[in-house]
């Protein structure tokens, strides 16, 4: 898949589209927004509620899908709503990617190709986190929540934070989510993990300008709390229904197989 136009097929066979919720990103999306389409047309921008250009920059772009608040509601909003339009649009799937430049477009084809290959799971871009420009904070947060997935799930992935990832808008745009702000990335992949939907991690560039150029709208005490309340209900939930539901699923299954084939008796004369 290295020519563009195989690339555009692509997206379009698979009925996949790349989602961008910004706010706020004036300096950032015509950019972001101009390398995705060399790749795909197949654009939905959710504007949060900017208060800035963005409004303006996307009205020079023609062909995208464009949702709008008028307040800021949070990126896990933003997304929730870009999942259930995309759906209702026809799109099976939905590549994530952040307006703020930290991501490539040129990772685009490697997510294309993994959910050809793995049909129905959440395909999550992990980040070099030893980069040499990454946030103090932002390797801690994410060892931080790796750590609570695992707790949750029994699953491990590299980078549970990543905002780049690949969804199985079918398999989600049903689901009820809660969290509004940056715990939705978090909530997503471990209910998903809980339903079965497999979680699978490959590598992706990043790029962190220097300090004075960044713009981030994560706030350290209000969202990391948000956060680490939404992990206190999930491991609540995980240790108390979902794994005594699981352990009981594997009971009667193996139970089940037993009465089935037995080891000397037939499965009709041990129901006598």
């Amino acid at each position: 898949m290295d020519d563009l136009a195989d690339i555009k097929a692509v997206f379009d066979e698979l009925h996949c589209c790349v989602i961008m919720p910004t706010y706020n990103n004036a300096g950032t999306i015509g950019k972001v927004l101009s390398e995705v389409l060399e790749y795909t047309g197949n654009i939905i921008v959710v504007n949060d509620g900017s208060t800035d250009k963005t409004a303006k920059i996307l009205e020079s772009f023609s062909g995208i899908h464009i949702l709008d608040n008028k307040k800021n509601k949070g990126k896990g909003y933003a997304l929730r709503k870009a999942i259930r339009y995309a759906h209702s649009m026809g799109f099976r799937y939905g590549i994530s990617i952040d307006a703020d430049g930290q991501h490539f477009a040129s990772d685009l084809p490697a997510f294309l190709k993994k959910i050809m290959e793995v049909l129905g799971a959440i395909i999550i871009g992990s980040r070099n986190l030893q980069s040499e420009n990454m946030p103090a904070k932002n390797s801690f947060g994410n060892k931080f929540s790796n750590f609570w997935f695992y707790i949750e799930t029994g699953r491990k992935l590299p980078d549970t934070q990543s905002g780049f990832r690949a969804y199985p808008l079918y398999l989600l745009h049903k689901k009820r989510f809660f969290g509004r702000k940056y715990e939705f990335e978090v909530e997503v992949l471990v209910r998903s993990a809980w339903s079965g939907i497999r979680t699978i991690p490959i590598p992706v560039s990043v790029y962190y300008p220097p300090a004075g150029e960044r713009v981030s709208h994560f706030r350290p005490f209000s969202d990391f709390f948000r956060i680490s309340v939404l992990n206190t209900i999930l491991v609540f939930l995980a240790f108390f229904i979902i794994k005594p539901l699981a352990l009981l699923k594997y009971i009667k299954k193996k139970n089940d197989f037993r009465c089935c084939y037995p080891a000397k008796n037939n499965c009709k004369k041990s129901h006598q």
